[in-house]
């Protein structure tokens, strides 16, 4: 009888500690993945550096590296509508993008407002990826993620609020902030650009806002040619702008020194509620368009250093989106890193 007695007492422990284990996986922080394989359909023709191969290799490495894919979960989203394009967009521009798109065929051309390549499909994939960033938005807020990655294309940063140009169609992240202030209330918001390319359109739309900070680190002179630091915003929105412009062949002490020097005394006085990331990796070494040589280790550095703001100020809260980088290589490298360093946070680990 005590033998049995004793066999029912380890099941039960045995029980126990599984339950314990599960729980505790179950617990694992989470970082939502949005994307969509309809991101693939945007046809930029042969040869544009803006190409499907920006997202394949990536989303595969997240979905098979063993470390990273226990703490990913991949919502999903839809296409955003007119509504929402319209918290930046001026609605003839929108109706232009439409226009436009609706008389192609089986071609591709160029917007009519810049150098973004246009197709059949480009209308449906750049209101998805504005969908992408809605739903990483509300992950966040809900705390049904600890952070959001939006992998998405066409990049968002050099739209203006009625002018698609620099590969852009709509500006994701200016639409993601606008909604984040309808939906949720909040006062202020962080968009930190470090793309090669300065987010011209992103600028254009919050500088005289005082709501939105729109902090960009990048190369000067390059394309478009904004971003010089005098840029400051205007009105309401001066003082809320600040630009960092490095010269060709900077690196990660440049990067980094612009962040802990610039970035980090200037949120001690505006205290975001969140932050907002253009993600490009055209600064990384070896991307063909870019000439500045971040490394994975500045990528992985500037990632603590705007963790450290999150939590200090904005109760964690912390979303990226992919803009530029057109090495798939450095996509995937630099993306996993900084996705590694969300995960392994004490910031995370601690909420």
């Amino acid at each position: 009888m005590k033998t049995i007695y004793k066999s029912f007492l380890f099941f039960i422990h045995l029980l126990y500690v599984t339950n314990i284990h599960a729980e505790s996986e179950h617990k694992q922080p989470m970082v939502a993945i949005l994307y969509s394989d309809e991101f693939l359909l945007h046809d930029t023709g042969p040869n544009h550096p803006e190409n499907p191969d920006r997202l394949i290799s990536v989303i595969q490495y997240l979905k098979e590296d063993l470390e990273l894919k226990k703490h990913l979960s991949w919502p999903l989203f839809n296409r955003a509508s007119d509504e929402i394009l319209n918290l930046v967009h001026d609605k003839e521009y929108v109706n232009l993008v439409k226009n436009e798109i609706s008389s192609l065929g089986n071609t591709t051309k160029y917007l009519s407002t810049g150098d973004t390549v246009i197709s059949k499909k480009t209308f449906d994939v750049a209101t998805l990826s504005v969908g992408a960033g809605i739903e990483g938005a509300n992950q966040v807020m809900t705390k049904k993620s600890l952070s959001a990655f939006a992998f998405v294309r066409p990049p968002g940063h050099h739209a203006t609020s009625n002018r698609g140009m620099g590969f852009c169609v709509f500006n994701n992240i200016a639409i993601v902030a606008r909604y984040l202030q309808k939906q949720y209330g909040l006062k202020r918001i962080l968009i930190v650009d470090y793309d090669v390319h300065h987010g011209n359109g992103t600028q254009d739309i919050f500088y005289d806002d005082d709501s939105v900070f729109y902090f960009s680190i990048h190369q000067h002179p390059f394309y478009p040619g904004t971003g010089r630091s005098s840029e400051k915003g205007a009105n309401e929105g001066y003082g809320f702008n600040l630009n960092i412009d490095l010269p060709k062949g900077a690196g990660d002490k440049e990067f980094i020194k612009g962040l802990e020097e610039n970035l980090i005394p200037a949120m001690q006085k505006f205290k975001p509620e969140f932050i907002l990331v253009s993600s490009g990796f055209d600064a990384h070494e070896n991307d063909p368009l870019g000439q500045l040589n971040y490394t994975n280790k500045g990528y992985q550095e500037a990632t603590e250093i705007l963790l450290g703001i999150a939590k200090k100020y904005a109760s964690h809260r912390i979303m990226f989106m992919l803009e530029g980088g057109y090495n798939p290589k450095n996509i995937t490298e630099a993306s996993s890193v900084i996705l590694k360093t969300m995960i392994s946070s004490k910031m995370f680990t601690s909420r």
